[in-house]
């Protein structure tokens, strides 16, 4: 376990933990969280990352491809992947100096740890490509917190528009009366 829980709950997250938490789990490429993520990674604690410590974590993303019936990439290729990305000075286990060397090391994390970011970072799009580009002094968190923003904003724009139409309905089924 790479902190222990602030809460006086045993085994469960308190407000600070999630924070920390989503945050490291949002920008995978700010040092606080490649330090997070780096240390769950490192199950011996010995400061490096080898081949098996990260081929134990995508064992559950193959588990997951299979059960969302998307075809499954081998972990050696995987593993190709994630040498290109990061460059370690020895290609037999990455420091976190390795990862912290390189702007993709986010994306090696996503490839271990979360599906989604995993799959839409394979089959990126152009157009969001190019905004990242336009905008690199954006975080990943920054992003992130654009997107909800605009999402609640857009949940709350259409919840005013179903109560003012329901109010218009409303009104003329009553007018003929």
């Amino acid at each position: 376990v790479p902190r222990k829980f602030t809460s006086k709950v045993e085994g469960k997250m308190g407000y600070e933990d999630f924070v920390y938490f989503i945050l490291s789990e949002e920008d995978k490429s700010s040092e606080p969280s490649l330090e997070y993520w780096f240390k769950c990674i490192d199950l011996d604690g010995n400061g490096v990352l080898t081949k098996n410590e990260m081929q134990f974590f995508y064992e559950e993303q193959l588990h997951r491809m299979e059960c969302m019936a998307q075809e499954p990439v081998l972990f050696e290729d995987i593993l190709c992947q994630i040498v290109d990305m990061v460059g370690p000075k020895d290609e037999g286990y990455f420091t976190l100096r390795d990862l912290k060397g390189s702007k993709l090391s986010g994306s090696v994390f996503n490839i271990l740890f979360n599906l989604n970011k995993f799959m839409a970072y394979e089959s990126r799009d152009p157009f969001l490509i190019r905004q990242e580009r336009e905008n690199p002094t954006l975080t990943e968190w920054d992003r992130f917190a654009h997107r909800e923003y605009i999402r609640l904003s857009m949940e709350e724009d259409a919840e005013e528009a179903s109560n003012g139409s329901a109010d218009v309905w409303d009104e003329s089924l009553e007018a003929p009366f």
